[in-house]
C-alpha cells in the first residue's frame, strides 16, 4: 500500500519505456526498497546475502565448469542411435544432466534436425535442471550432484520408455529451414563489467567463505560487518544492473534466459553473463521473501509445512513455465529452507530451462508433448521422495 503511495501514477511513457525494457524494472524497484527508510535494512541485507551466499560462488563455479569441459565431445545422437538406442537416450539425459542448458539445446537442435530419437529430447528435457543447477551446485553441492544423479537416471528410463511407446520419427519436423547463426559481439556493459569483477572476486569468495563458516566478522574492527554489508549490497546492484543493461528485455524469453552466446567465443564473458543472470533472479528471490516476511507477515515456512503435500505439485507447476529465471526461484527458496527436497526434485525433472524456446519455435507439438511427458516422472519421484524419504 506504501509503495504505491510513494511511486504515485505511472504516466503512459513510462509505462512504454517499461515495456520495452522490461529488465530494468528490477534494478528500479530494488532503488525504489532503498529509498524507502522502512525498508532499507532489509533490502541491504537481501542484497549483501544474495552477492556472498550465491553470486561469488557462482562465479567460481561456472568458470571452473566452463574451462573443464572446453573439449566435451558433442557427438550426434543419430550416430549412437545407430549404435544402441540406449546409448542414444543415456547420451541424451547426460547431456541434459550437465549444469546449465548448453547440454539440452544441443538435443533439442539434432531432433528438429531429424537427427535425434523424441526419447533423447524427454530424456534431456527431464535431466535438465538449466541454470539453477549452478547455484545449487555452488551453494549444497551435495545436493546437487544428488539432483543431477536423480535426473540423468530418471532421463535415461524415461526416454528409453517414451521410444518405446512411440515409432521411430515420432513428432520428428520435416523440412526444416536452416538458419545463419547470429553474430552476438560482446556488449559495452559485459567489458566494463570484467574490471570490477577482477577487483572485486578474490576479496569477495574470502568474505563468503569466512561467512560460511560463521566467523563473527566483529572480531575485524568495530565497523566491519557495516562495512561489509555495504560492500556486497552495492556489488550485487552492480551485477543486477550490469544484467538490466545488457538487453532491453522486450520479450518473456529475453527475461527469463540467459543471454545468447558471444561472437568470437569467450569463457570469461559467458561465466559473467550467466553470473549476471542467476544474481538477478536469486535477489528478486531474496528481496521479494524479505518484503513477504517482514512487510506482509506472510510466513512461507510455516505455509509450506502446513501445506507441504502440495510443494512437489507447485514445483511441477512451476517448472512448465519456459527458461530458467522461475527455477532459480525455486532452487533459492530450497536454499532458504522453505520448501523441501522432493519439491526441490520435482521442479528440477519438470523443468526444461532454455531449452523450451528452440523446442517450441522449431517443433512446438513435440515440445508440448516432451512437457508434459517430464511432469509425469516428476510427480512420481517428488511424491516418492515426499512420502518415502523426507
Amino acid at each position: 500500500m506504501f509503495l504505491t503511495e510513494h511511486l504515485g501514477v505511472i504516466s503512459p511513457a513510462a509505462k512504454r519505456v517499461f515495456h520495452q525494457n522490461k529488465r530494468l524494472i528490477l534494478p528500479l524497484l530494488i532503488l525504489v526498497c532503498l529509498a524507502l527508510p522502512s525498508l532499507r535494512t532489509i533490502t541491504i541485507t537481501a542484497l549483501s546475502d544474495a552477492f556472498f551466499q550465491v553470486s561469488v560462488f557462482v562465479a567460481a563455479t561456472l568458470f571452473i565448469y566452463y574451462y573443464a569441459i572446453d573439449h566435451l565431445p558433442q557427438l550426434e545422437l543419430r550416430y549412437l542411435n545407430a549404435k544402441s538406442p540406449v546409448l542414444e537416450v543415456s547420451f541424451a539425459a547426460f547431456l541434459g544432466m550437465l549444469p546449465g542448458c548448453g547440454g539440452a539445446i544441443i538435443v533439442v537442435t539434432q531432433f528438429t534436425k531429424g537427427q535425434a530419437s523424441f526419447g533423447a529430447i524427454v530424456a534431456v528435457l527431464t535431466a535438465t535442471m538449466g541454470d539453477a543447477a549452478f547455484l545449487l551446485l555452488a551453494t549444497r553441492p551435495t545436493d546437487g550432484l544428488s539432483i543431477m544423479a536423480i535426473g540423468l537416471v530418471v532421463g535415461t528410463l524415461t526416454g528409453l520408455l517414451v521410444n518405446k511407446l512411440h515409432k521411430t520419427g515420432y513428432l520428428c519436423p520435416t523440412n526444416q529451414k536452416q538458419t545463419q547463426p547470429v553474430t552476438v559481439l560482446p556488449t559495452k556493459i559485459i567489458k566494463l563489467s570484467k574490471p570490477i569483477w577482477l577487483m572485486a572476486i578474490i576479496p569477495g569468495l574470502l568474505i563468503a567463505f569466512v561467512l560460511a563458516f560463521n566467523i563473527d566478522l566483529s572480531q575485524f574492527g568495530k565497523h566491519t560487518v557495516t562495512a561489509v554489508s555495504f560492500f556486497g549490497a552495492l556489488m550485487a546492484l552492480f551485477v543486477v544492473f550490469m544484467w538490466a543493461l545488457s538487453s532491453k528485455g522486450e520479450s518473456y524469453k529475453e527475461v527469463t534466459s540467459e543471454d545468447d552466446v558471444c561472437s568470437p567465443p569467450s569463457k570469461i564473458t559467458k561465466v559473467l553473463q550467466d553470473t549476471h543472470f542467476v544474481t538477478a533472479w536469486v535477489v528478486a528471490s531474496f528481496v521479494l521473501f524479505e518484503l513477504l516476511v517482514t512487510v506482509f507477515g506472510l510466513d512461507l515456512k510455516t505455509w509450506f509445512v502446513n501445506y507441504a503435500y502440495l510443494a512437489p505439485l507447485i514445483a511441477v507447476l512451476i517448472g512448465f513455465l519456459p527458461g530458467c529465471g522461475p527455477q532459480i526461484i525455486v532452487t533459492t527458496l530450497y536454499i532458504q529452507g522453505v520448501i523441501p527436497f522432493s519439491a526441490l526434485a520435482a521442479n528440477a525433472i519438470s523443468n526444461d530451462g532454455d531449452a523450451l524456446f528452440p523446442a517450441i519455435a522449431m517443433a512446438p507439438r513435440a515440445a508440448i508433448i516432451a512437457t508434459i511427458y517430464t511432469a509425469i516422472p516428476a510427480l512420481m519421484v517428488g511424491y516418492g521422495l515426499y512420502y518415502f524419504v523426507t
